[in-house]
């Protein structure tokens, strides 16, 4: 049963889980960031925002009492803990057997755009769930990014 949200949440409140997850999750983000193999950007991307939500359910979730129930995946938790975030779950569990396939070394699983896509969609998630979370958020991908340089090529006079 999802927790009632009523109450300001607090970030000296959070369990450290939470923030033990968020930092995963910037790593796994710069990782995504940095690499220039498409498949590893595509996971990376893709594990910081499971850590991402991993990092929200510790802070949301109420343990249910011990009885047997059918084990729900990350994004089916998500959307029932912060049914604001549903669209994000079903966007993610959208992307996890791609993100399977291009661990496994599949070449062809993901293309760089779709790779490159994820990398921006995850970072704005991480937004997201910082800001959910009474945080202040990090800088986004395209403030880290140097400016290009001005286009100096034919027919361009300097």
């Amino acid at each position: 049963m999802p927790q009632q949200h009523d109450q300001l949440v607090r970030p000296f409140n959070l369990p450290a889980a939470t923030h033990a997850y968020l930092e995963r999750a910037a790593r796994s983000l710069q990782e995504a960031i940095t690499t220039a193999e498409v498949t590893q950007r595509y996971a990376c991307a893709h594990v910081c925002a499971l850590r991402a939500t991993a990092a929200l359910l510790a802070a949301r979730a109420q343990p249910q009492p011990s009885r047997r129930s059918r084990q729900k995946n990350a994004w089916v938790l998500l959307a029932e803990v912060a049914p604001e975030l549903g669209e994000w779950a079903s966007f993610f569990a959208a992307g996890a057997s791609k993100r399977a396939a291009a661990e496994a070394g599949s070449s062809r699983a993901v293309t760089e755009r779709e790779a490159d896509d994820l990398v921006r969609e995850a970072d704005r998630f991480l937004a997201v769930v910082e800001q959910s979370l009474g945080l202040e958020r990090h800088l986004p991908v395209q403030e880290c990014l140097p400016s290009p340089a001005p286009w100096s090529g034919p027919g361009r006079v300097a």
